[in-house]
């Protein structure tokens, strides 16, 4: 039996499911909150479950309480076209959160994000090793300088 909305992420927060999905919904264009649906029984009774869109992508958050963590081996990726919008989705979702490596971050919710250039296999397929090493030294990826490092290795 296949799913009949399709496969979709759906989040666990402890109490602050409606404040994250706010603020994922100002952060990305073509993005809403769809439904909100109270709780009223069950050990998340008095949260809410919210279905919402980020770029035209379903997902479901669920203030479900503290029985669950999020972790860092699920992450979403945003592939972005120029180094303006590395910086935008960076900023938007780092603030108040964990900046990590190569791209990666953990916004202020818990949740891990891949802010990346949406090229990025074009560049690490024209010098691995130099682009590889240039990517390790950064937090927030510098789509010049992966460049320059490609350039550099040749």
């Amino acid at each position: 039996m296949s799913p009949s909305k399709g496969i979709s992420p759906f989040l666990w927060f402890d109490g602050k499911a409606k404040e994250a999905v706010e603020h994922y919904v100002s952060v990305f264009p073509n993005s809403r909150i769809i439904n909100v649906t109270e709780i009223s029984a069950g050990p998340a009774n008095g949260a809410a479950q919210i279905d919402f869109e980020l770029d035209g992508l379903g997902f479901t958050a669920l203030d479900g309480g503290p029985m669950f963590e999020m972790t860092p081996a699920i992450s979403f990726v945003v592939p972005c076209e120029s180094q303006e919008e590395i910086d935008h989705y960076w900023d938007k979702l780092a603030e108040g959160g964990t900046q990590g490596f190569c791209g990666w971050l953990t916004d202020p919710f818990g949740l891990s994000w891949q802010v990346v250039p949406a090229n990025l296999d074009e560049l690490m397929a024209r010098a691995p090793k130099a682009v590889m090493e240039s990517l390790l030294t950064m937090t927030k990826i510098d789509i010049e300088q992966l460049i320059e490092a490609g350039r550099n290795a040749e």
